[in-house]
């Protein structure tokens, strides 16, 4: 059987329709947004949850000219009252915000008139419209007078550009006779942009006024529906649009739209043949809660499945990594200047809960504030979820899978080894006590290092993912010595030991191996990474290579504690 291709990074609806990609129906919220009215729907959920898919639906479906087929078998093609009075009846203006991000102002302003002005020539029948007057049409030239690139885009005045969308959805209502569907897709990157960029006051008046004009003042308009990372407070970009229904990612209504239900990865995993790999998936990609809701990424899962339809060993990835620099997961950390906040983030990485106040309407200017605002931050953007039934304003927060833990210990990683490489003195400390086979010495540097940065507990954590912790960070320390040749789960002898190194210039090897120790056994765990050493014969090979002293070394960890012993 030719299976249906998955739809790697494809935002088009009617492409993933047309050309033979595997489909998860989400039509059903066409009937939603009809049956349930709002003039304006903001909908806010973190990147990578389908956003701009669901946009290119429903632009696929109310706009005049649309491919009916493109619906057949899908959920909505059974509501046929709603179909005959909906699909097809409406001009549309469709714009996507997420490549207005230039290094300034004037550039971004370039970028957001060339998407006008991109929209607009696709309307160039109105032009010959003679129930436009010579005025009307001199608007609309005005819109359409850049080029693909921007260059050309000074020429539209703010007073045009703030116009914009208003005027083209005026002229549409007149040509068709029909008012109009407005959708705006990543209306937030901007802003985002704006801000750490030293612009945001700038975009955010430009913003305010452009979506002023085309949502609030505007009896063209039949409705609109944006999309965005953040919830913005009204007083920055809504400022006095009462018509507006913002549909976050704790509320109920429209709750499964966005990111895929437990059924449909059951679905998608039986249509390629992969039902064995239901746990890997939901560990990696599941956990997250919108509204009453627990979905799983759908970037996530379809580039895993993607993989193991060619490798059916492939192991699972941090796919959001490749995505976004993940800075808010930095300025957190950085930001964690107290004993009780680091303890959160332990526990959190621990698999467990922390109460939070969460506000949902903050200003991108304001996010890095305060703890408290960026915990809020790591919630709406999908770092963190939230279990149980929230108590007013108060969530339990959580870390919603493997995945994103990988994220946060990376961060934490990355940060210890740039306060590693700062502190020479300590470093030359540890490495001189590892070399001279000080095992006290390095037992009582490493607890040092370990008191730096965030534990590994018990509860949710399996014992090689814990070793691997300690593993790193050793790796991190070591990694700055000069002249020291370092080399991880290197194949020597019957197995892999965790660290080697070879000092050739004094003909020093060090073999490290970690252990997690359970119930704090520590002397149990050193024992035992000393006999796994000799038994699996990993002197044998350095042996070989005629270095006259070979350390062996047993490291045995628990949260911040550690035991050290050495063979000689």
């Amino acid at each position: 059987m030719t299976r249906k291709k998955l739809p790697l990074g494809i935002e088009s609806f009617a492409e993933i329709r047309t050309e033979g990609f595997y489909y998860v129906d989400k039509t059903s919220m066409i009937r939603e947004l009809l049956e349930k009215w709002s003039k304006v729907n903001l909908f806010t959920r973190p990147r990578r949850f389908g956003k701009s898919l669901n946009m290119s639906m429903l632009q696929s479906f109310f706009e005049i000219g649309c491919d009916r087929g493109l619906f057949d078998g899908l959920a909505i093609a059974k509501e046929t009252a709603l179909c005959e009075q909906y699909m097809g009846k409406f001009p549309v203006i469709s714009i996507s915000l997420k490549s207005v991000e230039g290094p300034d102002y004037d550039t971004s302003r370039a970028l957001l008139c060339s998407v006008i002005g991109n929209e607009a020539m696709r309307f160039q029948f109105l032009l010959d419209d003679s129930q436009l007057t010579v005025r009307e049409k001199a608007q609309y030239k005005q819109l359409i007078q850049v080029d693909a690139g921007g260059k050309e885009s000074f020429r539209m005045p703010d007073s045009v550009l703030i116009e914009s969308l208003k005027t083209l959805s005026v002229l549409l209502e007149k040509h068709y006779g029909k008012k109009v569907v407005v959708l705006v897709d990543e209306y937030d990157v901007p802003l985002a942009k704006a801000n750490e960029r030293g612009y945001y006051d700038e975009m955010v008046l430009l913003l305010r006024n452009m979506l002023q004009q085309v949502l609030k003042t505007n009896d063209s308009l039949y409705f609109a529906v944006l999309t965005g990372c953040l919830r913005i407070a009204k007083e920055s970009v809504f400022t006095g649009l009462n018509n507006l229904k913002v549909l976050s990612i704790t509320t109920v209504r429209f709750d499964e739209y966005f990111g895929f239900t437990d059924q449909e990865v059951q679905n998608l995993l039986a249509y390629y043949g992969l039902e064995d790999k239901y746990e890997t998936i939901k560990n990696w990609y599941d956990g997250y809660r919108f509204g009453n809701a627990d979905v799983y990424c759908p970037w996530d899962a379809i580039r895993y499945c993607d993989e193991l339809t060619d490798d059916r060993a492939a192991e699972p990835k941090d796919y959001w990594t490749n995505t976004s620099s993940n800075d808010i997961v930095r300025h957190f950390l950085q930001a964690m200047g107290s004993r009780l906040a680091k303890s959160e983030m332990e526990a959190l990485i621990a698999g467990e809960t922390v109460e939070k106040e969460i506000h949902e309407d903050l200003t991108y200017n304001r996010l890095y504030d305060s703890a408290d605002n960026l915990w809020s931050v790591l919630f709406m953007t999908g770092y963190l979820t939230y279990r149980g039934k929230p108590q007013g304003k108060r969530y339990q927060l959580a870390i919603p899978n493997r995945e994103i833990r990988n994220i946060f210990t990376e961060q934490i990683m990355e940060l210890f080894r740039e306060g590693v490489a700062k502190d020479g003195e300590q470093l030359n400390a540890f490495c001189n006590a590892l070399k001279i086979g000080d095992a006290a010495e390095v037992e009582r540097l490493l607890t040092e290092y370990l008191h730096r940065t965030i534990s590994i507990r018990d509860t949710f954590v399996r014992k090689p993912t814990k070793e691997n912790f300690y593993h790193g960070i050793l790796l991190g320390i070591l990694g700055y010595k000069d002249g020291w040749y370092v080399r991880s789960n290197q194949e020597s002898g019957m197995g892999y030991s965790d660290i080697v190194i070879r000092i050739e210039q004094e003909e020093i090897a060090i073999i490290v191996e970690v252990k997690y120790a359970e119930n704090k056994q520590f002397d149990a765990a050193c024992r035992n990474a000393l006999k796994q050493i000799q038994q699996n014969e990993y002197v044998e090979q350095l042996q070989e290579e005629e270095f006259s002293t070979i350390l062996q070394y047993g490291i045995a960890c628990y949260k911040k504690q550690c035991r050290v012993m050495v063979r000689k």
